[in-house]
């Protein structure tokens, strides 16, 4: 199992280039960015969704935007795979985002990951004009769109939500057909969605998980990898995971000065040793 790493890259941490730099320097593979546009400051929507969470922390409001960020970070590798964990499709344009992840993975050479999700933020999402009680359905449409531009030389689609006729956007990605789209969320139905329009899952840890990718397995019908955000750096729960067939696991890293950083990246590759021993 290979471990990755994920990051709210707020103006006052280690910038999205130089954390990469530092990343493939140290040989980590994979670098994922999470997105926030805002934060309303009625603060109404508890964290994560959970009921009784603890208060948000301060990074949610400070994050740069993650396509830029990974701009930041392509342009400053050579081989490290980088991505959005997770981009908020229900609050971006279809044909918008389809051009920058096309952009991104066409100058990068193709190393751009696209994680997915719905968000958990209700006023969030409503303060761009979205209902939270159909942002699923408008997450699905959108996604489908994308993948619809990204590789039809002229693309249309006819939804409830998302309606374009005949439209020509290029470059396409350079990877074929599209990069992978990894569906976050932890939800009930995020199954569905995986198996539906997904080329992987990419879930939060829960106790959940594991139970959950042999529910994935017995119903899929191609191979769809699990990489799993979050997970503790407990030895025998990242073993678990392994066994589950768990192919990533992306740790959290502090959004902080470049000694923080590296002292939680030294944990990072101690833990995935003894999980991984040489040899």
């Amino acid at each position: 199992m290979d471990a990755g790493i994920a990051y709210f890259p707020t103006h006052d941490g280690v910038g999205p280039g130089e954390l990469a730099a530092l990343l493939e320097e140290r040989g980590h593979r994979w670098l994922m960015f999470a997105e926030h546009t805002h934060i309303p400051a009625s603060r109404e929507s508890p964290w994560g969704g959970r009921e009784g969470a603890p208060p948000l922390p301060r990074k949610y409001a400070h994050t740069y935007d993650p396509f830029i960020a990974c701009a930041m970070s392509l342009a400053a590798t050579r081989a490290l795979r980088v991505g959005t964990g997770i981009a908020l499709v229900p609050q971006r344009d279809p044909i918008i985002t389809a051009k920058e992840v096309a952009s991104l993975d066409h100058l990068s050479g193709g190393r751009f990951d696209f994680g997915v999700g719905a968000g958990w933020n209700r006023e969030e999402m409503a303060n761009h004009g979205t209902d939270p009680r159909t942002r699923m359905r408008l997450m699905r449409e959108r996604v489908l769109a994308m993948k619809a531009i990204w590789t039809q030389p002229e693309a249309s689609f006819h939804g409830d939500f998302v309606n374009f006729e005949r439209i020509w956007l290029d470059p396409k990605p350079l990877q074929q057909p599209h990069p992978p789209v990894l569906v976050g969320g932890n939800g009930p139905t995020v199954l569905d969605r995986v198996l539906e329009y997904g080329d992987g899952w990419m879930p939060n840890y829960d106790d959940s998980v594991v139970g959950r990718i042999a529910e994935l397995r017995q119903r899929a019908d191609r191979p769809l990898p699990v990489i799993v955000m979050g997970p503790p750096a407990d030895v025998d729960v990242l073993r678990g995971l392994a066994d589950a067939g768990v192919s990533r696991v992306l740790f959290w890293l502090p959004s902080g000065r470049r000694a923080l950083v590296e002292e939680a990246l030294v944990g990072v590759e101690r833990v995935m040793a003894d999980v991984n021993p040489p040899g």
